[in-house]
């Protein structure tokens, strides 16, 4: 008989699908937008920055946006090391394959290089977790884990369930194995991601962490209460709930930064013409925008990264066969 981790589907549970489906579906709709993918670039670096902040990485936004862009920054090497290796594994997630196990040790490979010696190896010793002195969960055995973890990607493998459901158990679960000597907490956030990405890609630009960081300690009691009670019940319902303030912050975060691109945006001569032109001819070129505007053709590509960030402007289609719109 194939492994069943335990868990029930609450009526809690149900609402808390169909509320995320339903506000997936509005988040969905600003995917287009030039302005979603700023916030999904802002986004990431959060991401990244509240998973190692967790784990007690002391480093700035500023300090990991810096880093990102291969900048010098003064810090702890570790911590800065730590940085460089979520950055590739997180330039990975659209990649990953959330049910292959091999997958998961590449990711790990990578998120603890030059971190720990075991990198992209499950663990080969007894470990357990502390809340200070007092130890608060013994990991199974080390020569379990490779049989816990083949079982338990079996069951993601076949599992019928939501793939909100499935990525909540597989998190819990996960973290109960704790199946390598370091990285568990951040590999068992970065997979949920893994598997809900697959059902819906906004879930790989989605603020999970930054919201599990602000509910830090709601976290580890959801955890410590599903231990308890040896199912994963009550780390579902958290997580859905942590799910639903995301998608919510996220979706308000792209009406406020709408709203203040048109509020603030100035529109000079120069632009104004190149609207003109674009209304007249949307498959104009940025050869044939110089000409018209009078402007070096230099001068036109950058008004009209300018255009796009205000939302004056979008790009529809490939570079090759699209075209250009004025919005509004």
């Amino acid at each position: 008989m194939s492994y069943e981790p335990p868990f029930i589907i609450t009526a809690r549970s149900i609402n808390l699908i169909s509320e995320i489906s339903e506000k997936l579906g509005m988040l969905t709709a600003y995917s287009e937008d030039p302005l979603h993918v700023e916030l999904r670039r802002a986004n990431r670096i959060k991401t990244i920055h509240s998973s190692l902040a967790i784990e007690n990485n002391s480093l700035s936004i500023e300090q990991i946006t810096a880093i990102i862009e291969g900048k010098r920054v003064l810090g702890a090497p570790d911590e800065i090391q730590e940085v460089k290796n979520a950055v590739q594994a997180y330039d990975l997630l659209l990649e990953l394959n959330p049910y292959e196990e091999k997958d998961l040790l590449r990711a790990h490979r990578l998120m603890m290089s030059d971190l720990v010696k075991r990198n992209g190896k499950y663990r080969s010793g007894g470990v357990g977790i502390f809340d200070g002195k007092e130890i608060v969960h013994v990991a199974p055995p080390a020569d379990r884990v490779p049989l816990l973890m083949a079982d338990l990607f079996g069951w993601l493998k076949t599992s019928k369930q939501h793939p909100l459901i499935k990525s909540c158990v597989f998190h819990y679960e996960f973290e109960f194995i704790h199946p390598f000597e370091d990285g568990n907490g951040r590999m068992g956030r970065l997979w949920q991601t893994v598997i809900l990405k697959d059902w819906k890609k906004i879930f790989a630009w989605l603020p999970v962490e930054t919201m599990i960081k602000e509910h830090q300690s709601d976290y580890y009691e959801a955890l410590n209460v599903s231990d308890t009670s040896a199912d994963s019940t009550a780390f579902i319902e958290f997580m859905l709930d942590l799910f639903r303030n995301a998608i919510d912050e996220s979706i308000k975060a792209q009406e406020s930064k709408k709203v203040t691109a048109k509020v603030t945006a100035k529109v000079t001569v120069n632009q104004k013409k190149i609207m003109q032109a674009i209304k007249k001819n949307p498959h104009i070129t940025q050869e044939e925008l110089s000409e018209k505007v009078g402007i070096a053709v230099k001068n036109i590509k950058e008004n009209m990264k300018k255009m796009q960030e205000q939302n004056l402007i979008r790009r529809v289609g490939a570079d090759k066969n699209g075209h250009w719109e004025v919005v509004g």
